[in-house]
């Protein structure tokens, strides 16, 4: 058997990468890193707004690699004097790495940081969740399309679709079948394999039909709503609005704004423009329920609706409010609602939370956010449809 022996190239590189494992190892704590610490980034007032081309630094604790610890090398054999008591400390204490107040002498856990973008993290934040209870729309639905999917194989392709195991197969079909002056004559060449030996992979498109869906973002821009309260509610709809742009094709979403009048605004004016007056919290229910009999048909369309308000309602508003969220909810596939309370504040100030109670529809959930850390287990709670339909302190 002849052995033909090359050079090495830099294209060796490509076919034998042993860095591979190493860099798979850094992707699955880069995602162990982003779920652990999620509701701290989501909290970052420096991400809320931003492009998704925006780089984002994530804290990763450092690997501790496998090594050889050598002992004293010590003569002889220890004894012990058989005295000890049940409980007795052995040995030294091992001390801590110190607490807040302390300094300790033992080395701490190595961290380092890594740069990934706003949109990969977004990916990998809501890769576990859907908007739930999507139905089939028959007379509107589109072609999206999802991934590429391994469907046979072929004979031209680039080589990151290669077939290594078809095309070595088909090799050495070929040179049973051939005499031995072919087998000599390949010998002389560099590369070993044929043109006709080579198989690639086949890829088509994945085209699956996706209903449409609509998701209505309602918030209160009332004078009671101030910088933080509306900071943590634009930090609720923009978490809302990266999962919808990232998760489907075929989804619109409305922005309404509402004081004591509603009004559909753009998506820079929802997010970055504040308005002030009363709150009548019934008007974005009524512009949103007036867009879905405009726009959106129930029978054509998947109807989200989620609003976030502070729940300091003008008393006279809240008959109306109640009927309409009702509606509402008859018309929608899920209706949820979030009131935006910092501590101490809500102590003093009206509440929506009571008078929700009296909604009892399977597919309303109410959920209650005091501080910026609440933001993603309410954003959770709220499309994973858990049992628990209300978060608040009695």
């Amino acid at each position: 058997m002849t052995t033909v022996f090359r050079a090495y190239s830099q294209s060796d590189a490509l076919r034998s990468d042993r860095s591979a494992k190493d860099r798979l190892r850094h992707r699955q704590k880069v995602r162990k890193a982003i779920r652990d610490n999620v509701a701290d980034i989501v909290a970052e007032e420096s991400i809320i707004g931003q492009s998704r081309d925006r780089i984002i630094k994530v804290p990763i604790r450092g690997i501790r690699e496998y090594r050889f610890v050598y002992g004293q090398n010590t003569p002889g054999v220890g004894t012990g004097q058989g005295d000890s008591e049940p409980g007795q400390t052995v040995g030294q204490v091992p001390q801590g790495d110190g607490g807040p107040g302390h300094a300790g002498d033992r080395p701490g856990m190595d961290y380092y940081e890594t740069e990934i973008t706003l949109e990969e993290l977004i990916e990998i934040m809501l890769e576990d969740l859907e908007l739930p209870d999507m139905e089939r729309k028959r007379f509107r639905e589109v072609l999206s399309e999802r991934t590429s999917k391994r469907k046979g194989f072929r004979r031209v392709g680039v080589r990151v679709h290669m077939d290594k195991r078809r095309t070595a197969k088909s090799r050495i079909r070929r040179r049973l079948a051939s005499d031995k002056d072919a087998e000599d004559n390949e010998t002389k060449h560099r590369f070993p394999f044929h043109r006709d030996d080579m198989r690639y992979h086949r890829l088509r498109e994945d085209m699956r039909p996706q209903s449409n869906a609509v998701v209505f973002c309602i918030m209160d821009t009332s004078g009671s709503m101030d910088t933080l309260k509306k900071y943590l509610a634009r930090s609720f709809f923009f978490l809302l609005y990266q999962f919808v742009r990232s998760r489907y094709v075929n989804v619109d979403v409305v922005f309404i704004a509402h004081h004591t009048k509603a009004r559909e605004v753009t998506e820079e004016e929802f997010f970055h423009k504040g308005e002030a007056g009363g709150t009548f919290i019934s008007s974005g229910y009524s512009k949103a329920l007036e867009i879905i009999q405009n726009r959106y048909h129930p029978s054509l369309w998947n109807i989200y609706a989620f609003h976030c308000s502070d729940g300091d309602n003008f008393d006279s508003d809240n008959a109306a409010t109640l009927k309409a969220a009702e509606v509402l909810c008859q018309v929608c596939n899920l209706f949820g609602y979030g009131e935006i309370k910092p501590r101490p504040s809500g102590f003093y100030e009206g509440t929506m939370l009571d008078l929700f109670r009296s909604v009892r529809m399977d597919n309303f959930q109410s959920v209650l956010i005091q501080r910026k850390e609440d933001i993603w287990p309410s954003f959770r709670q709220l499309l994973s449809r858990e049992s628990e339909s209300s978060k608040y302190d009695e």
